[in-house]
């Protein structure tokens, strides 16, 4: 019999909601869901722009990252033509380069960690297209601080373009991130609005790049796919920065308890920047398997890394207070039965 998870720490939402505005703003568009959203998303891309400090036609809207990464891969990559990547690393970018035609080639992490010598060396091996690079990344949340980033960006391989994943950055520390130069063609940065603001279920991503990079994506964009309720919502959102600062810091020291629980309880935190955390289990990927699957019987729904040697870990999500509680009973209950 199907049941609801009573603590949901597998998909690495924002516990905590949007802004009040933002869900004021979204019922106050539902009046007028009768129309089709303003197809080039004005309001919300010069939002944007001004937040950023960069002129409007920088920046495209679109739905979810994990949408504009689908149009930036047809856009860049013909049949066969070569892929970077890690292994391990966010699997949605791979669905859409294998779903055009492209080649992956992979790289391991080093330390828990992506490694940007190693994605520079494979890209300039292949003549990669595209090279996808998240800071922080997902599934292990670990970052590189901003020089490291921009020697990477220095050292790109004619032809080849940075998929610069900054789904987390709202997150982290504020040293993690290069200035934004949108004078450089082979750099797209792509940010989002489901993590930190709190709006996973509206999908609305963006990417910041070079005019004429971002002038690329209108031949191949979904031009009615950002509707009114989507961009009023997100629009809200980007306008309360007090509400994000707030929750950043909620997410902060939230994620410093979830370490000390799981910590409590035998498992090893890796330093994260995001808002979840993976915890080393100790052990290998079919006892991390069995914790997940553990923990679900118990009513708590995790997540783990797919490919080794990340998938001893289990990652989960940071959790509200209730959530925390259910955790906290659920976690030595699951552990017993190992």
């Amino acid at each position: 019999m199907e049941r609801r998870f009573a603590a949901r720490l597998g998909a690495n939402e924002c516990l905590y909601g949007p802004s009040p505005h933002a869900v004021q703003a979204m019922a106050d568009a539902a009046a007028d869901a009768w129309m089709y959203g303003d197809p080039t998303c004005h309001d919300l891309r010069h939002a944007i722009a001004t937040h950023h400090g960069v002129t409007p036609d920088c920046i495209v809207v679109g739905e979810g990252i994990d949408g504009l990464q689908g149009y930036l891969v047809r856009l860049f990559v013909a049949q066969g033509d070569a892929v970077v990547t890690s292994d391990g690393a966010y699997p949605t970018f791979n669905y859409h380069a294998v779903g055009y035609g492209g080649t992956l080639h992979k790289v391991a992490y080093t330390d828990d960690h992506e490694d940007p010598d190693a994605l520079l060396t494979k890209a300039a091996e292949t003549g990669a297209k595209l090279i996808y690079f998240a800071n922080p990344d997902n599934p292990m949340g670990t970052w590189h601080d901003a020089k490291t980033v921009q020697r990477m960006i220095d050292a790109l391989p004619d032809g080849a373009t940075l998929v610069l994943d900054e789904a987390y950055i709202d997150t982290a520390p504020p040293d993690i991130a290069p200035a934004i130069d949108t004078t450089n063609r082979q750099v797209i940065r792509m940010r989002t609005f489901s993590k930190a603001y709190g709006l996973a279920g509206l999908r609305v991503g963006y990417a910041i790049g070079h005019p004429d990079v971002i002038r690329g994506f209108e031949k191949v964009r979904n031009h009615f796919g950002m509707g009114r309720i989507q961009q009023a919502g997100a629009l809200a959102a980007l306008q309360d920065q007090t509400y994000l600062r707030a929750a950043t810091d909620r997410n902060a020291t939230d994620r410093a308890a979830l370490g000390e629980l799981l910590a409590a309880h035998g498992l090893k935190p890796l330093a994260s920047a995001t808002n979840f955390v993976a915890a080393d289990t100790g052990q290998n990927a079919d006892y991390a398997k069995r914790l997940v699957a553990a923990l679900g019987a118990q009513g708590v729904f995790v997540r783990m890394p797919g490919v080794a040697p990340l998938n001893r870990c289990i990652r989960v999500s940071v959790p509200d207070e209730a959530a925390r509680d259910v955790l906290e009973r659920a976690l030595p209950r699951a552990l017993r039965t190992l």
